[in-house]
């Protein structure tokens, strides 16, 4: 395996993860700035797509294709992707253009790691899901309680960072804890078997976890970090977008107006995430009832880099990515 294939491997998101696309209820705060028309050297655009988020739904709904045709842009779906890694892989690889919404933190890693990938755009759902559980039958009252416990993460990812900022929060050592290194699909099982104490998770296998395990909350990001490490990203070639950035723009525009459509229609954006992760109408109701709101960043949007640029920090300073990222060198403005 390469070191390019290991840092995009990193996270492997559980099936059916990320897949909680009804998520915002309230109305979509979309970013600042207009961009003149300019280059595109292809009429077709390849899209990747997973089991959630935008992608997913802009793929059952067949709007946002309809939205591009009327460009003279034609759309490849390309996936379905279990998490951003193999997405990144084939942007990558040159068997798709864009991949899926997908965390910042492996294709921090991936960059690090030599990748010719850049972000075209970014997105935040708040109130932000990510949680670390543990079975209520555990005895383990709050994050103190995990001293000397066995924690489930994803390497270089949203868990891993979590609980990272959850026990400084909380004054332990991450030497206080052990670090269990686990993809979502063997972090879901492990969990369910006792096998290790806690997972650190995101939205929507925490939620299924916490569900199917008679689970409960003891960190929950949106009300106990009040600062954001990770961001959500749709990512491209360098080379690509030099060479069609009227396409990217038109793509990011599609994505726009799918957004502002699962912002207002919440319920049945819901609906189409549950009918293909096949979780129960508990999940899909609580998900639901977050009332997640959906705000999309451009990356000529300084105030949302030095934001980016903090979390890139944060993250190489307790060695979650292995060297500092100067975030700049890596957005394509449109």
């Amino acid at each position: 395996m390469t070191k390019l294939d290991h840092a995009l491997t990193r996270r492997h998101l559980l099936q059916g993860a990320a897949l909680s696309a009804g998520i915002a209820a309230a109305g979509l705060a979309l970013p600042r700035g207009a961009f003149a028309a300019g280059t595109r050297n292809t009429g077709t655009v390849r899209l990747g797509w997973g089991q959630g988020g935008l992608p997913l739904v802009a793929r059952e709904r067949g709007e946002l294709e309809k939205t591009l045709a009327g460009k003279d842009i034609k759309v490849e779906w390309v996936g379905p992707f279990p998490n951003h890694a193999p997405s990144m892989r084939a942007v990558v690889g040159g068997s798709a253009d864009f991949g899926f919404w997908g965390s910042t933190t492996p294709a921090l890693a991936a960059l690090i790691a030599g990748s010719p990938l850049v972000f075209t755009n970014f997105l935040l759902t708040n109130p932000r899901s990510t949680a670390i559980i543990v079975k209520n039958a555990s005895g383990i009252a709050g994050v103190r309680d995990l001293k000397g416990k066995r924690v489930a993460v994803n390497r270089s990812g949203l868990g891993e960072f979590l609980l990272v900022a959850a026990l400084e929060k909380n004054g332990l050592d991450r030497k206080d804890v052990e670090f269990v290194y686990l993809n979502p699909p063997d972090a879901a099982p492990a969990f369910g078997q006792g096998k290790v104490d806690a997972w650190s998770m995101w939205s929507p296998g925490v939620d299924i976890a916490r569900d199917r395990f008679d689970a409960r909350d003891i960190f929950f990001e949106g009300n106990d970090l009040d600062f954001v490490i990770d961001f959500t990203s749709l990512v491209t070639l360098r080379g690509f977008a030099e060479k069609n950035s009227e396409l990217v723009r038109a793509v990011i525009d599609a994505y726009y107006e799918e957004g502002r459509w699962v912002n207002d229609h919440p319920g049945e954006a819901n609906r189409i995430a549950q009918k293909v992760g096949q979780y129960s109408d508990a999940v899909r109701d609580h998900l639901t009832g977050l009332q997640q709101k959906i705000t999309f960043y451009e990356p000529d949007d300084q105030d949302f880099v030095k934001k980016f640029q903090f979390a890139s920090d944060w993250l190489s300073e307790r060695k979650i990515l292995p060297q500092k990222v100067n975030v700049s060198d890596y957005l394509v403005k449109t």
